[in-house]
């Protein structure tokens, strides 16, 4: 029985390693050889734990996605009211600054090359996710009344995503113009305009 628990903890660290590399190097560098040296193993260990570069990519983005959507959702778990499940579903949807790693990870995953069915699977995983997210909030806001958006919960949810996901390419970019603080108060006024005013 220790077996399936072993291999859970190599692909655990494997998928540590791969986060902790892609962020120091970049994911359009990456190889196998990187990961393997980080992780503490030959490259031929890593292959009997994945079939190829792209079988742990998509492992490690799954990962990734859970460790950002799965705290966000945590946060907001406790909150009933949707005023305050949107100020901090905005606040926790943004990097923390020019150097949060897994978010600047998250955000190379979409310029991945190659595999164009790999690409789109790791694009629109986190998407939906997002889109999730927004979505409930905005819906929930309606139901009761605290919200009265213009348009349809899909597509305020699509451009609370569409906003989150420019402005925080930004922060990671290094944009000096661009801040946390700044992206958080136009997303803020922008979800006012559309009908779905944020807590605070």
């Amino acid at each position: 029985m220790a077996r399936p628990r072993r291999q859970e903890g190599r692909r655990s660290s494997l998928i540590d390693a791969t986060l902790a590399v892609g962020a120091e190097r970049g994911l359009r560098s990456l190889s196998l050889t990187d990961i393997a040296q980080r992780a503490g193993l030959t490259r031929g260990a890593v292959l009997y734990y994945y079939e190829d570069l792209d079988a742990l990519l998509v492992e490690t983005h799954a990962a990734g996605i859970d460790r950002f959507c799965d705290a966000r959702d945590e946060a907001l778990a406790s909150i009933d009211d949707p005023r305050e499940k949107l100020a901090v579903a905005i606040i926790t949807g943004l990097p923390t600054g020019p150097d949060d790693a897994l978010m600047g990870l998250l955000y190379q995953f979409d310029a991945v090359p190659g595999n164009k069915d790999l690409h789109d699977e790791l694009v629109q995983t986190l998407y939906l996710r997002q889109l999730a997210t927004y979505r409930g909030i905005v819906a929930a806001g309606r139901e009761t009344g605290v919200f009265t958006p213009r348009p349809d919960d899909e597509t305020v949810a699509m451009t609370l995503v569409a906003l989150e996901d420019a402005y925080g390419l930004h922060i990671v970019g290094g944009n000096a113009l661009m801040t946390v603080e700044a992206a958080e108060r136009a997303m803020r006024a922008v979800a006012v305009e559309l009908g779905c005013p944020p807590a605070g």
